[in-house]
Protein backbone atom coordinates (compact mmCIF):
# COMPACT_ATOMS: atom_id res chain seq x y z
CA UNK A 1 0.00 0.00 0.00
CA UNK A 2 1.83 3.32 -1.11
CA UNK A 3 2.84 6.06 1.70
CA UNK A 4 -0.80 8.10 2.65
CA UNK A 5 1.47 11.64 3.63
CA UNK A 6 4.50 12.77 4.79
CA UNK A 7 4.20 11.68 8.10
CA UNK A 8 3.63 7.88 7.00
CA UNK A 9 6.75 7.86 4.82
CA UNK A 10 9.26 9.55 7.43
CA UNK A 11 8.25 6.66 10.16
CA UNK A 12 9.27 4.28 7.08
CA UNK A 13 12.11 5.92 6.79
CA UNK A 14 12.87 5.94 10.41
CA UNK A 15 11.83 2.32 10.79
CA UNK A 16 14.58 1.14 7.92
CA UNK A 17 17.12 3.44 10.16
CA UNK A 18 17.67 5.73 7.23
CA UNK A 19 15.95 8.70 9.19
CA UNK A 20 18.50 10.94 11.56
CA UNK A 21 16.60 12.84 14.14
CA UNK A 22 18.70 15.88 15.40
CA UNK A 23 17.45 17.26 18.97
CA UNK A 24 20.07 19.55 19.57
CA UNK A 25 18.79 23.22 18.81
CA UNK A 26 20.13 24.83 15.28
CA UNK A 27 19.86 28.11 13.68
CA UNK A 28 17.88 27.94 10.67
CA UNK A 29 20.04 30.80 9.19
CA UNK A 30 23.63 29.09 9.38
CA UNK A 31 23.45 26.31 10.68
CA UNK A 32 21.03 23.45 9.06
CA UNK A 33 22.85 24.48 5.93
CA UNK A 34 25.96 23.56 7.39
CA UNK A 35 25.11 20.47 9.39
CA UNK A 36 23.41 19.25 6.29
CA UNK A 37 26.85 19.90 3.84
CA UNK A 38 29.32 18.50 6.44
CA UNK A 39 26.70 15.14 6.63
CA UNK A 40 26.57 14.95 2.72
CA UNK A 41 30.19 14.95 2.39
CA UNK A 42 31.65 13.36 5.12
CA UNK A 43 28.91 10.23 5.07
CA UNK A 44 29.24 7.66 1.85
CA UNK A 45 26.43 7.60 0.05
CA UNK A 46 24.96 4.47 0.65
CA UNK A 47 25.08 5.02 4.62
CA UNK A 48 23.46 8.58 4.37
CA UNK A 49 20.25 9.17 5.66
CA UNK A 50 17.64 11.77 5.85
CA UNK A 51 17.79 14.29 8.20
CA UNK A 52 14.96 16.01 10.91
CA UNK A 53 15.70 18.74 12.77
CA UNK A 54 13.18 18.85 15.48
CA UNK A 55 14.37 22.01 17.62
CA UNK A 56 14.70 24.73 15.04
CA UNK A 57 15.38 28.27 17.02
CA UNK A 58 11.91 30.27 17.16
CA UNK A 59 10.04 27.55 15.50
CA UNK A 60 8.06 25.44 16.29
CA UNK A 61 7.65 23.30 12.89
CA UNK A 62 10.27 20.18 12.57
CA UNK A 63 12.57 20.75 8.85
CA UNK A 64 13.17 17.58 6.72
CA UNK A 65 15.65 16.98 4.01
CA UNK A 66 17.14 14.14 2.40
CA UNK A 67 14.28 11.72 2.91
CA UNK A 68 13.96 11.61 -1.04
CA UNK A 69 17.72 11.58 -2.11
CA UNK A 70 19.92 11.45 0.54
CA UNK A 71 20.83 8.24 -1.31
CA UNK A 72 19.49 5.75 -3.88
CA UNK A 73 18.53 3.25 -0.93
CA UNK A 74 16.57 5.97 0.45
CA UNK A 75 14.99 6.63 -3.28
CA UNK A 76 14.23 2.84 -3.94
CA UNK A 77 12.38 3.45 -0.57
CA UNK A 78 10.39 6.19 -1.73
CA UNK A 79 8.92 4.43 -4.37
CA UNK A 80 8.48 1.19 -2.53
CA UNK A 81 11.13 -0.96 -4.39
CA UNK A 82 14.58 -1.23 -4.80
CA UNK A 83 17.97 0.23 -6.44
CA UNK A 84 18.27 -1.84 -9.37
CA UNK A 85 14.19 -1.61 -9.57
CA UNK A 86 13.99 2.22 -10.12
CA UNK A 87 14.18 2.78 -13.60
CA UNK A 88 11.51 -0.04 -14.41
CA UNK A 89 9.23 1.79 -11.75
CA UNK A 90 9.36 5.17 -13.25
CA UNK A 91 9.11 2.73 -16.87
CA UNK A 92 5.79 1.75 -15.67
CA UNK A 93 4.52 4.41 -14.18
CA UNK A 94 4.92 6.61 -16.99
CA UNK A 95 3.00 4.16 -19.39
CA UNK A 96 0.22 3.85 -17.06
CA UNK A 97 -0.92 7.18 -15.32
CA UNK A 98 -3.42 6.90 -13.05
CA UNK A 99 -5.77 10.80 -12.76
CA UNK A 100 -5.86 12.06 -9.26
CA UNK A 101 -9.12 11.55 -7.45
CA UNK A 102 -11.13 14.95 -6.49
CA UNK A 103 -12.02 14.72 -2.45
CA UNK A 104 -14.27 17.34 -0.18
CA UNK A 105 -11.41 18.61 2.39
CA UNK A 106 -7.85 17.19 3.73
CA UNK A 107 -5.69 17.55 6.49
CA UNK A 108 -3.95 20.32 4.08
CA UNK A 109 -7.01 22.60 5.93
CA UNK A 110 -6.91 21.68 9.24
CA UNK A 111 -5.59 25.39 9.20
CA UNK A 112 -7.21 28.36 6.65
CA UNK A 113 -4.86 31.36 7.08
CA UNK A 114 -5.83 35.01 4.84
CA UNK A 115 -5.45 38.09 4.96
CA UNK A 116 -3.62 39.88 8.00
CA UNK A 117 -3.07 35.76 8.93
CA UNK A 118 -0.54 35.47 6.03
CA UNK A 119 2.97 35.17 7.07
CA UNK A 120 5.25 32.88 5.03
CA UNK A 121 8.19 34.13 7.42
CA UNK A 122 6.33 31.53 10.01
CA UNK A 123 7.91 28.53 8.70
CA UNK A 124 11.55 27.87 9.54
CA UNK A 125 12.83 28.14 6.05
CA UNK A 126 16.69 27.99 6.08
CA UNK A 127 19.08 30.48 4.30
CA UNK A 128 21.31 27.65 2.29
CA UNK A 129 24.46 29.85 0.97
CA UNK A 130 24.70 31.93 4.07
CA UNK A 131 26.42 35.39 2.99
CA UNK A 132 25.55 34.93 -0.86
CA UNK A 133 21.71 34.16 -0.47
CA UNK A 134 19.77 37.54 -0.15
CA UNK A 135 16.75 35.84 1.18
CA UNK A 136 15.72 31.83 2.49
CA UNK A 137 14.20 30.48 -0.10
CA UNK A 138 12.22 27.47 -0.99
CA UNK A 139 14.03 24.78 -2.15
CA UNK A 140 11.45 21.68 -2.41
CA UNK A 141 8.61 23.55 -3.42
CA UNK A 142 6.47 21.98 -5.37
CA UNK A 143 4.92 24.62 -7.58
CA UNK A 144 1.68 23.83 -9.46
CA UNK A 145 0.15 25.78 -12.11
CA UNK A 146 -2.34 25.10 -15.26
CA UNK A 147 -2.41 25.23 -18.73
CA UNK A 148 -5.43 27.55 -19.29
CA UNK A 149 -6.81 26.19 -22.65
CA UNK A 150 -7.50 22.71 -21.23
CA UNK A 151 -6.94 23.09 -17.35
CA UNK A 152 -4.15 20.44 -17.42
CA UNK A 153 -1.98 20.90 -14.40
CA UNK A 154 1.90 20.87 -14.26
CA UNK A 155 3.96 20.30 -10.90
CA UNK A 156 7.85 21.84 -10.97
CA UNK A 157 10.57 22.74 -8.57
CA UNK A 158 11.88 26.01 -9.23
CA UNK A 159 13.79 28.20 -6.73
CA UNK A 160 11.30 30.31 -4.67
CA UNK A 161 12.95 33.88 -2.74
CA UNK A 162 10.89 35.40 0.42
CA UNK A 163 10.56 38.70 -0.60
CA UNK A 164 7.44 39.81 2.37
CA UNK A 165 5.29 38.08 4.22
CA UNK A 166 2.40 37.52 1.17
CA UNK A 167 5.01 37.69 -1.23
CA UNK A 168 7.68 35.99 -3.06
CA UNK A 169 9.92 35.83 -6.03
CA UNK A 170 9.97 32.69 -8.55
CA UNK A 171 12.45 32.03 -11.24
CA UNK A 172 11.32 29.41 -14.12
CA UNK A 173 13.92 28.02 -16.50
CA UNK A 174 13.05 28.67 -20.43
CA UNK A 175 12.11 25.51 -20.95
CA UNK A 176 10.22 24.04 -17.99
CA UNK A 177 6.62 23.98 -18.00
CA UNK A 178 5.72 26.33 -15.66
CA UNK A 179 7.43 29.25 -17.62
CA UNK A 180 5.24 28.13 -20.47
CA UNK A 181 2.03 28.37 -18.25
CA UNK A 182 2.72 31.55 -17.15
CA UNK A 183 3.22 32.98 -20.59
CA UNK A 184 0.05 31.84 -21.91
CA UNK A 185 -2.09 33.83 -18.87
CA UNK A 186 0.56 36.25 -19.81
CA UNK A 187 -0.33 36.66 -23.10
CA UNK A 188 -4.20 37.25 -22.17
CA UNK A 189 -3.36 39.71 -19.50
CA UNK A 190 -4.15 37.61 -16.78
CA UNK A 191 -3.02 36.71 -13.31
CA UNK A 192 -1.42 33.21 -12.97
CA UNK A 193 -3.39 30.79 -10.31
CA UNK A 194 -0.12 29.29 -8.49
CA UNK A 195 -0.18 27.13 -5.43
CA UNK A 196 3.01 26.24 -4.02
CA UNK A 197 3.06 22.77 -1.89
CA UNK A 198 5.51 21.91 0.84
CA UNK A 199 5.65 18.46 2.20
CA UNK A 200 3.85 15.43 0.92
CA UNK A 201 3.94 11.68 0.23
CA UNK A 202 6.98 10.74 -1.74
CA UNK A 203 5.70 10.32 -5.11
CA UNK A 204 4.85 13.85 -5.62
CA UNK A 205 8.38 15.17 -4.74
CA UNK A 206 9.94 12.71 -7.18
CA UNK A 207 7.49 13.28 -10.17
CA UNK A 208 8.20 17.12 -9.45
CA UNK A 209 11.61 16.99 -10.58
CA UNK A 210 11.47 14.03 -13.76
CA UNK A 211 10.88 15.82 -16.44
CA UNK A 212 7.62 14.45 -18.08
CA UNK A 213 6.10 15.26 -21.42
CA UNK A 214 3.82 18.79 -21.66
CA UNK A 215 0.36 17.63 -21.36
CA UNK A 216 1.06 14.75 -18.63
CA UNK A 217 -0.24 16.02 -15.28
CA UNK A 218 2.35 14.85 -12.58
CA UNK A 219 0.38 13.80 -10.50
CA UNK A 220 -1.03 11.27 -12.73
CA UNK A 221 2.54 10.20 -13.25
CA UNK A 222 2.32 10.02 -8.87
CA UNK A 223 -0.60 8.20 -8.82
CA UNK A 224 0.70 5.39 -11.58
CA UNK A 225 4.12 5.29 -8.70
CA UNK A 226 1.57 4.59 -6.16
CA UNK A 227 -0.66 2.08 -8.28
CA UNK A 228 -3.64 4.18 -6.93
CA UNK A 229 -4.48 8.07 -7.20
CA UNK A 230 -3.29 10.77 -5.59
CA UNK A 231 -6.39 12.53 -3.62
CA UNK A 232 -6.50 15.89 -4.29
CA UNK A 233 -8.60 19.09 -2.93
CA UNK A 234 -9.33 22.96 -4.53
CA UNK A 235 -7.23 25.67 -3.21
CA UNK A 236 -9.40 28.31 -1.36
CA UNK A 237 -8.33 30.87 -3.65
CA UNK A 238 -8.80 29.79 -6.94
CA UNK A 239 -9.33 26.21 -8.93
CA UNK A 240 -6.02 24.70 -8.19
CA UNK A 241 -5.67 21.13 -7.53
CA UNK A 242 -3.60 20.34 -4.39
CA UNK A 243 -2.66 16.96 -2.61
CA UNK A 244 -5.19 16.83 0.50
CA UNK A 245 -2.46 15.79 2.85
CA UNK A 246 -0.03 18.16 1.89
CA UNK A 247 1.87 19.77 5.18
CA UNK A 248 1.56 23.37 3.66
CA UNK A 249 0.42 25.33 0.83
CA UNK A 250 0.76 28.26 0.05
CA UNK A 251 -1.85 30.12 -2.52
CA UNK A 252 -1.91 32.96 -4.63
CA UNK A 253 -1.07 34.45 -8.33
CA UNK A 254 1.25 35.38 -10.70
CA UNK A 255 1.27 39.05 -11.21
CA UNK A 256 0.90 39.22 -15.39
CA UNK A 257 3.54 40.67 -17.58
CA UNK A 258 5.74 41.76 -14.72
CA UNK A 259 9.04 40.78 -13.25
CA UNK A 260 10.99 41.61 -10.51
CA UNK A 261 14.66 41.17 -9.47
CA UNK A 262 15.21 37.64 -7.59
CA UNK A 263 18.62 36.25 -6.65
CA UNK A 264 21.30 35.06 -6.63
CA UNK A 265 20.85 31.69 -5.13
CA UNK A 266 23.59 29.29 -5.14
CA UNK A 267 22.72 26.38 -7.35
CA UNK A 268 22.85 22.97 -8.35
CA UNK A 269 26.20 23.39 -10.31
CA UNK A 270 27.99 24.13 -7.07
CA UNK A 271 28.07 27.91 -7.93
CA UNK A 272 26.00 31.23 -7.48
CA UNK A 273 23.12 31.34 -9.70
CA UNK A 274 22.76 35.12 -11.21
CA UNK A 275 20.53 37.34 -10.17
CA UNK A 276 17.47 37.29 -12.33
CA UNK A 277 14.22 39.17 -13.21
CA UNK A 278 11.60 36.60 -11.96
CA UNK A 279 8.03 36.07 -11.86
CA UNK A 280 6.01 37.80 -8.12
CA UNK A 281 3.66 35.73 -6.64
CA UNK A 282 0.99 37.39 -4.59
CA UNK A 283 0.40 34.87 -1.43
CA UNK A 284 -3.69 34.98 -1.10
CA UNK A 285 -3.67 32.18 1.15
CA UNK A 286 -2.30 29.57 3.21
CA UNK A 287 -3.02 26.31 4.59
CA UNK A 288 -1.73 23.92 6.68
CA UNK A 289 -2.23 20.85 9.06
CA UNK A 290 -2.01 21.44 12.60
CA UNK A 291 1.90 20.70 13.74
CA UNK A 292 3.31 21.49 9.86
CA UNK A 293 6.52 20.28 8.59
CA UNK A 294 8.71 21.51 6.98
CA UNK A 295 10.17 19.52 3.68
CA UNK A 296 13.49 21.37 2.15
CA UNK A 297 15.72 19.74 -0.76
CA UNK A 298 20.03 20.02 0.40
CA UNK A 299 21.05 21.84 -2.81
CA UNK A 300 24.07 23.85 -3.66
CA UNK A 301 27.36 22.16 -4.21
CA UNK A 302 27.21 18.28 -5.78
CA UNK A 303 26.60 15.91 -4.14
CA UNK A 304 23.21 17.23 -2.69
CA UNK A 305 19.74 15.74 -2.31
CA UNK A 306 18.66 17.84 -5.58
CA UNK A 307 21.52 16.17 -7.98
CA UNK A 308 20.33 12.53 -6.41
CA UNK A 309 16.54 12.68 -6.94
CA UNK A 310 17.40 14.64 -10.29
CA UNK A 311 19.92 12.15 -11.47
CA UNK A 312 17.78 9.04 -10.66
CA UNK A 313 14.68 10.47 -12.18
CA UNK A 314 16.07 11.69 -15.26
CA UNK A 315 18.23 8.56 -15.56
CA UNK A 316 14.43 6.64 -15.45
CA UNK A 317 13.27 8.95 -18.11
CA UNK A 318 16.18 8.44 -20.53
CA UNK A 319 16.49 5.18 -20.65
CA UNK A 320 12.84 4.37 -20.77
CA UNK A 321 13.21 6.04 -23.99
CA UNK A 322 16.27 4.32 -25.17
CA UNK A 323 14.93 1.00 -24.08
CA UNK A 324 11.01 0.47 -24.07
CA UNK A 325 10.12 2.81 -26.82
CA UNK A 326 13.31 2.83 -29.02
CA UNK A 327 14.36 -0.82 -28.36
CA UNK A 328 17.57 -0.14 -28.23
CA UNK A 329 20.66 -2.23 -27.14
CA UNK A 330 21.46 -0.16 -24.02
CA UNK A 331 22.49 -1.75 -20.69
CA UNK A 332 22.30 1.62 -18.18
CA UNK A 333 22.02 5.12 -18.26
CA UNK A 334 23.89 7.64 -15.75
CA UNK A 335 23.68 11.00 -14.98
CA UNK A 336 26.98 11.84 -12.83
CA UNK A 337 26.53 13.70 -9.63
CA UNK A 338 29.58 15.89 -10.16
CA UNK A 339 27.43 17.41 -13.28
CA UNK A 340 24.60 17.88 -11.37
CA UNK A 341 22.49 15.31 -12.80
CA UNK A 342 22.40 17.43 -16.16
CA UNK A 343 25.70 17.93 -17.81
CA UNK A 344 27.34 14.88 -18.01
CA UNK A 345 25.64 11.69 -19.42
CA UNK A 346 26.88 8.00 -20.02
CA UNK A 347 25.50 5.24 -21.30
CA UNK A 348 26.49 1.24 -21.31
CA UNK A 349 24.82 -0.36 -25.11
CA UNK A 350 25.91 -3.91 -26.18
CA UNK A 351 26.46 -2.37 -29.37
CA UNK A 352 25.46 -3.78 -32.57
CA UNK A 353 26.29 -2.14 -35.41
CA UNK A 354 28.64 1.19 -36.27
CA UNK A 355 26.32 4.11 -36.50
CA UNK A 356 24.43 3.07 -33.28
CA UNK A 357 26.63 4.83 -30.74
CA UNK A 358 25.73 7.83 -32.48
CA UNK A 359 21.97 7.47 -32.71
CA UNK A 360 21.69 6.45 -29.06
CA UNK A 361 23.40 9.70 -28.31
CA UNK A 362 21.15 11.94 -30.62
CA UNK A 363 18.17 9.83 -29.30
CA UNK A 364 18.96 10.48 -25.44
CA UNK A 365 19.28 14.33 -26.07
CA UNK A 366 16.07 13.94 -27.75
CA UNK A 367 14.43 13.30 -24.04
CA UNK A 368 16.04 16.47 -23.03
CA UNK A 369 17.90 18.57 -25.37
CA UNK A 370 19.25 20.88 -22.49
CA UNK A 371 21.13 18.13 -20.28
CA UNK A 372 24.18 16.06 -21.25
CA UNK A 373 26.84 18.56 -22.47
CA UNK A 374 28.86 15.86 -22.29
CA UNK A 375 27.51 12.17 -24.04
CA UNK A 376 29.86 9.43 -23.43
CA UNK A 377 28.91 5.99 -24.22
CA UNK A 378 30.53 2.70 -23.74
CA UNK A 379 30.63 -1.14 -24.00
CA UNK A 380 28.18 -3.56 -21.61
CA UNK A 381 31.63 -4.52 -19.91
CA UNK A 382 32.13 -1.01 -18.34
CA UNK A 383 30.13 -0.37 -14.67
CA UNK A 384 29.04 3.25 -15.77
CA UNK A 385 28.74 3.99 -12.38
CA UNK A 386 32.36 3.54 -11.41
CA UNK A 387 33.99 6.40 -12.41
CA UNK A 388 37.35 5.07 -12.63
CA UNK A 389 35.95 2.15 -15.17
CA UNK A 390 34.27 4.96 -17.25
CA UNK A 391 37.78 7.03 -17.80
CA UNK A 392 39.80 4.04 -17.75
CA UNK A 393 37.47 3.36 -21.24
CA UNK A 394 37.53 7.09 -22.43
CA UNK A 395 41.53 6.75 -21.87
CA UNK A 396 42.00 3.11 -23.85
CA UNK A 397 39.06 3.41 -26.36
CA UNK A 398 39.11 6.62 -28.02
CA UNK A 399 40.70 8.24 -31.07
CA UNK A 400 39.66 11.69 -29.87
CA UNK A 401 39.88 12.70 -33.88
CA UNK A 402 38.13 10.19 -34.94
CA UNK A 403 35.05 9.24 -32.13
CA UNK A 404 34.83 13.02 -30.51
CA UNK A 405 32.12 14.57 -31.92
CA UNK A 406 30.50 18.47 -31.24
CA UNK A 407 27.09 19.57 -32.08
CA UNK A 408 27.04 23.78 -31.69
CA UNK A 409 23.57 25.46 -31.42
CA UNK A 410 22.08 22.93 -29.25
CA UNK A 411 19.78 24.23 -25.97
CA UNK A 412 22.05 24.74 -23.20
CA UNK A 413 22.10 23.15 -19.76
CA UNK A 414 20.38 25.30 -17.18
CA UNK A 415 22.78 27.93 -15.08
CA UNK A 416 26.16 26.53 -16.44
CA UNK A 417 28.82 29.49 -15.50
CA UNK A 418 31.28 27.89 -17.81
CA UNK A 419 28.41 29.71 -20.78
CA UNK A 420 28.53 32.95 -20.00
CA UNK A 421 29.76 35.91 -17.68
CA UNK A 422 27.76 36.28 -14.39
CA UNK A 423 27.00 39.68 -15.25
CA UNK A 424 25.18 38.32 -18.18
CA UNK A 425 21.20 38.60 -17.19
CA UNK A 426 19.53 35.06 -16.94
CA UNK A 427 17.36 35.35 -19.71
CA UNK A 428 19.69 37.03 -22.37
CA UNK A 429 19.58 35.31 -25.22
CA UNK A 430 23.07 34.11 -25.08
CA UNK A 431 22.73 31.81 -22.40
CA UNK A 432 19.67 30.07 -24.60
CA UNK A 433 22.31 27.92 -26.73
CA UNK A 434 25.45 25.80 -26.22
CA UNK A 435 27.05 22.78 -28.15
CA UNK A 436 27.36 19.05 -27.03
CA UNK A 437 30.52 17.14 -26.93
CA UNK A 438 29.81 12.98 -28.14
CA UNK A 439 32.49 10.85 -26.92
CA UNK A 440 32.25 6.86 -28.24
CA UNK A 441 34.02 4.91 -26.04
CA UNK A 442 33.16 2.00 -27.45
CA UNK A 443 35.37 -0.72 -29.11
CA UNK A 444 35.39 -0.38 -32.65
CA UNK A 445 37.79 -3.20 -33.71
CA UNK A 446 39.08 -6.66 -31.97
CA UNK A 447 40.82 -5.50 -28.50
CA UNK A 448 44.02 -7.28 -26.76
CA UNK A 449 42.77 -9.66 -24.09
CA UNK A 450 42.53 -7.14 -20.19
CA UNK A 451 45.47 -7.76 -18.17
CA UNK A 452 43.48 -8.81 -15.05
CA UNK A 453 43.60 -12.76 -13.57
CA UNK A 454 40.73 -14.74 -14.32
CA UNK A 455 37.13 -14.07 -13.49
CA UNK A 456 37.01 -17.28 -11.38
CA UNK A 457 40.42 -16.70 -9.57
CA UNK A 458 39.35 -13.33 -8.78
CA UNK A 459 35.96 -14.66 -7.33
CA UNK A 460 37.56 -17.16 -5.64
CA UNK A 461 39.37 -15.21 -3.82
CA UNK A 462 36.80 -12.46 -2.87
CA UNK A 463 34.35 -14.71 -1.80
CA UNK A 464 36.86 -16.13 0.82
CA UNK A 465 39.00 -12.79 1.36
CA UNK A 466 38.25 -13.38 5.06
CA UNK A 467 40.79 -16.10 5.00
CA UNK A 468 43.65 -13.58 3.73
CA UNK A 469 42.75 -10.30 5.25
CA UNK A 470 42.09 -11.27 8.66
Amino acid sequence: MPYQDLREYLDALKKAGKLKIIEKEVDKDWEIAAVGRIAFQTIHESERPALMFTNVKGHESPVVFGILGGSRSIYSLALETTPDGIQEKWAQAQKNPVPPRIVETGPCKENILKGDDVDIFKFPVPTWTVGEDPAPYLTSPFVFTKDPETGVQNVGVYRVMLKERNKVGVWINFVQHGRKHKEMWDARNEPTPVAIVLGTDPSIGLCSVARMIYGLDELAAAGGLRGEPVDVVKCETHDIYVPATAEIVIEGYFRPNYLEEEGPFGEYPGYMGPTAMSYVMDITCITHRDNPIYQAFLSQMPPSESSMIRSIGREAAIYKHLVHDLKLPVKDVHLLEAGGAAAYLAISMKKEHEGQVRQVMLAAWSVDPTLAKFCVVVDDDIDIRNQFMLNWAISWRVQPHKDVFIIEDMPAVRLDPSQAADEVAQLDNSRRTSSKMGIDATQKHKFPAIALPPKEHLEHVRKNWHEYWN
